[in-house]
């Protein structure tokens, strides 16, 4: 039982989210920040996100036990009860504010409580089954544990960390529509308008580039603002520039109107994990290991 309540908080979507907060903390440092406080903000972090993924779940039961992708979560087998999942969702939440709050700081705390209620009430309830845009404005909600991270280590929120988050944003879209398009007829069978299901392929790709140059260029002009070194530059660059490569080949395949197993939208939705891990990664690195950048510092 203890491993289906588990699954309702979406541990892979938790793991993802991870990936920003703690080298955000790192950057924020500018170097290795206190084990004890980051370890406070990982478990205050999952415990929120978990939150918010179960009501997402108890919300969208009834879609969930339509589409074949969701079909074994664990309100459409009935292994936990619809009152279960949203006394452990609200649960989750309440222990994950009084958490940040006591252990790391009420910014923090604020900023976890905005991040459930933009994804829960936002996203899942107003935005996902009334507009194409969802996933665009919704998706905000997971760019708030960029901030958290670095709320947790300065108390303020920075520039810098603003441009993580646009980062973040931006990549949102050029990562879930790709699985959208592969899993287009799952989320038409339950009318809700994810892009794919209302507009041509072709049209869904030309969004997936254009806002894949904007998160490139955004993650960019953290080298100015931060500023950044050699490290977190290569790693922008690089891996930011297969991003533009892949997300163009999508696009030239959509024009051509190849068929899906052409077209192959998954590709870009894996290598977009690869890409914000790299990343982050270097944002993580690049004040430890700092290698300025000429002209710069």
């Amino acid at each position: 039982m203890a491993g289906q309540y588990l699954a309702l908080t979406k541990p892979r979507i938790i793991e993802l989210l991870l990936i920003t907060t703690i080298p955000v903390m790192f950057l924020a440092e500018g170097g290795v920040p206190d084990l004890w406080l980051v370890v406070a903000t990982l478990v205050g972090g999952s415990l929120s996100a978990g939150s918010a993924n179960t009501l997402n779940c108890y919300i969208d039961r009834d879609i969930d036990a339509v589409m074949h992708r969701t079909s074994k979560r664990p309100l459409v087998t009935g292994t936990i009860s619809p009152a279960g999942a949203l006394t452990f969702g609200i649960v989750l939440g309440v222990v994950s504010t009084l958490w940040l709050g006591f252990f790391v700081n009420s910014l923090s705390a604020g900023l976890s409580v905005l991040a459930i209620l933009g994804y829960v009430v936002g996203y899942t309830l107003l935005l996902k089954r009334r507009t194409k845009q969802n996933i665009v404005w919704g998706g905000a909600a997971g760019c708030m544990p960029v901030l958290i991270g670095w709320s947790a280590v300065t108390g303020t929120v920075s520039w810098s960390a603003f441009i993580l988050f646009m980062v973040v944003f931006f990549w949102t879209p050029p990562h879930y529509w790709p699985l959208s398009m592969r899993f287009r007829r799952d989320y038409a069978s339950v009318h809700v308008p994810m892009l794919p299901v209302v507009e041509r392929f072709v049209v869904v790709a030309r969004q997936i580039v254009l806002y894949s140059w904007a998160m490139v260029l955004t993650s960019l002009a953290l080298v100015v603002v931060q500023p950044m070194g050699w490290i977190y530059t290569v790693a922008a660059l690089a891996s930011g520039g297969l991003f533009l490569v892949e997300a163009h080949r999508l696009s030239a395949k959509a024009r051509a109107d190849a068929p899906e197993k052409v077209l192959r939208p998954m590709r870009l939705f894996h290598y977009s994990i690869t890409y914000l891990t790299v990343l982050f990664v270097g944002v993580a690195l690049d004040p430890i290991w700092h290698l300025a950048l000429p002209g710069l510092h």
